[in-house]
C-alpha cells in the first residue's frame, strides 16, 4: 500500500457564500497533486485539539507542514514588531504539537514556507519578522508573476540532500514570503542560500532521517517542473521506506 502523507491544513474565514463569516479548513490542491504524483496518499490534517495529534500521526507515514499564516513571533521569544503579519496561534500551538509527535516517531518531514520557518523555530531558530527587517535582503521574495515561474536562483550546498535530489548546486525557485530565517537551530544546517544570503533550505544534521524546510512553494512549480516533483517524489518514497521498516517490526 502506497504511503499516507499527512499535509497540515490552514483555516480560511470565507464570507463568499453567506453574510456570516465562515471558517473553512483548506490546504491547497497543489500539495495534493504533488503528492498524489509521487504516489504518496494525500491526508489533509485540520487545526484541531492538541489531543488529536497522536491519532493523527499514527496514520501517516510522512509529514508535510503548508505554507500560510505568519509564525507568531512570541514562539521564538519576540514581542510582534509593527511589519509583522496575520499569525494564527491555534494554528502554531496544533501543528508545534504535531510536528513534535511525528519527529518523535522518526517519521520524514518536509516544511514548505511557513512549514521550514516553523520546524526552525521549534527547534530553537528564529525569525526576521519581515524583509523590511533584513537590511542584506535585495531580491524580489514576495513575487507578482505566476506561481509556476521561477524569480530567483538558490544555491544549494554541494552533496547535501536537497542537491543531490535535485542534481544541481543551482536551481531557480518561485516566492511567496515576507518572513525570512534569521537564525537557523541548532540541529539544522542551511544549505540553500540566495545571492542576498537568504536561507532557502534547512536539513537536518541527522543526515539518515528525512527532515527539511524550503523556503518556497515547490508544489505551485511541480506539475511543469520535474525537479520540483523530484522533491516529492523523494519525499515520499522516503515515507514509503519509513512504511516498509515499520511494517517489518
Amino acid at each position: 500500500m502506497a504511503p499516507v502523507i499527512g499535509i497540515s491544513g490552514s483555516v480560511l474565514l470565507d464570507p463568499l457564500f453567506s453574510p456570516v463569516i465562515i471558517k473553512r479548513s483548506y490546504v491547497n490542491e497543489q500539495y495534493i497533486d504533488a503528492i498524489t504524483a509521487a504516489g504518496g496518499i494525500p491526508l489533509i490534517i485540520p487545526v484541531t485539539d492538541v489531543a488529536a495529534v497522536t491519532a493523527y500521526v499514527s496514520l501517516i507515514d510522512g509529514l508535510v507542514l503548508s505554507g500560510g499564516h505568519d509564525v507568531s513571533p512570541q514562539l521564538y521569544g519576540e514581542e510582534t514588531l509593527s511589519r509583522a503579519g496575520e499569525s494564527y496561534p491555534a494554528r502554531d500551538t496544533f501543528e508545534h504539537a504535531l510536528l513534535l509527535e511525528t519527529l518523535k516517531h522518526n517519521k520524514p518531514v518536509l516544511g514548505i514556507c511557513r512549514g521550514a520557518q516553523l520546524l526552525n523555530v521549534v527547534h530553537g531558530g528564529s525569525l526576521y519578522q519581515d524583509v523590511s527587517y533584513a537590511e542584506h535582503v535585495q531580491l524580489q521574495h514576495l513575487q507578482a508573476t505566476a506561481g509556476e515561474e521561477p524569480v530567483h536562483k538558490v544555491t544549494l550546498t554541494p552533496a547535501s540532500r536537497i542537491a543531490t535530489i535535485f542534481e544541481t548546486e543551482t536551481i531557480g525557485v518561485n516566492s511567496f514570503h515576507h518572513q525570512l530565517i534569521k537564525t537557523v537551530a541548532p540541529q539544522f544546517v542551511a544549505t540553500g542560500v540566495t545571492s542576498d544570503g537568504v536561507v532557502e533550505v534547512i536539513e537536518s544534521q541527522a543526515r539518515d532521517h528525512f527532515i527539511m524546510g524550503v523556503q518556497w512553494h515547490p508544489e505551485q512549480m511541480a506539475q511543469k517542473n520535474q525537479q520540483m516533483q523530484g522533491l516529492f517524489n523523494a519525499f515520499v518514497a522516503e515515507s514509503a521506506t519509513y512504511k516498509v521498516i515499520m511494517s517489518l517490526h
